[in-house]
């Protein structure tokens, strides 16, 4: 299995490219949010690849990296850092930056403090308040990973999703071990890039949902038109928040629409 040894760990990654032989392809990184890992890009990689070189990979103590242990400490300068090599290593020193959910502060930040490597930066379902992990950890602590997945999962893939498509979720997320959801909350839960928006200066795609349920807020949108006055926002009509997930193939096709246009 392929993997980029970092300082600190290994990096588990996966590259599909299906682009002409004899046309010099630019490089799509795609980063999970919370409790996910490589498959939940699943969806869109036969569109994305088709056109670009796309790397996926499982951050650190996610899929088949390395794991954690009770005294791992997640930094962003440390998820920087892992996205920067593989960029360096793998996609040819610049490449198009997606992040779904918590991911996508990974890309931001990645944006903000190396913007030598990021052409655009694609941001999915991305979340600019910093998480209350209590409740969420209660949860998890009490019942463990998959039961709090199963029980939070309708609002976050919404009503359109099919039987098999939630369980199908509910398997991916729930196999985060317990260690590492604590160790991943304690380092998101600090977080507040809304604050530093400002100092992303590349070309940005913002697509979210018309869910109330959670995703962007009102005050949300607000922030990336003031702090991002140039990027352009889509929010597709569902009632999941998670539209990475839900709409796989209409994200897919509307980031594709949207990198073209930098072209």
């Amino acid at each position: 299995m392929p993997y980029l040894e970092m300082t600190d760990c290994q990096i588990y990654y996966e590259i599909d490219d299906w682009t002409d032989p004899w046309r010099e392809a630019q490089t799509v990184l795609l980063i999970h949010g919370f409790t996910e890992s490589t498959p939940a890009w699943r969806g869109w990689v036969p569109h994305l690849s088709r056109y670009y070189r796309v790397i996926r990979f499982d951050q650190q103590g996610f899929g088949q990296s390395t794991p954690v242990n009770e005294k791992t400490v997640f930094s962003t300068e440390q998820f920087v850092e892992h996205a920067a090599q593989l960029i360096q290593c793998l996609g040819g020193g610049r490449a198009h930056v997606m992040g779904a959910k918590s991911g996508g502060l990974v890309a931001i930040e990645l944006a903000r403090l190396k913007p030598e490597l990021v052409l655009s930066l694609t941001l999915v379902s991305v979340p600019l308040d910093p998480p209350q992990p209590q409740q969420w950890m209660q949860h998890m602590e009490k019942k463990g990973v998959k039961i709090w997945a199963q029980e939070t999962m309708p609002p976050r893939l919404g009503s359109r999703m099919p039987v098999q498509g939630v369980q199908w979720w509910v398997d991916l997320m729930g196999s985060t071990a317990l260690q590492t959801a604590r160790v991943y909350m304690r380092w998101v839960s600090s977080l507040d890039v809304g604050q530093r928006l400002h100092e992303v200066h590349c070309p940005v795609f913002i697509l979210t949902t018309q869910s109330p349920r959670r995703s962007y807020s009102r005050s949300d949108i607000e922030i990336y038109r003031e702090k991002l006055p140039q990027a352009k926002i889509t929010a597709l009509p569902v009632d999941g928040y998670h539209v990475g997930a839900s709409e796989p193939d209409e994200c897919a096709r509307l980031s594709l629409a949207f990198l073209a246009e930098l072209h």
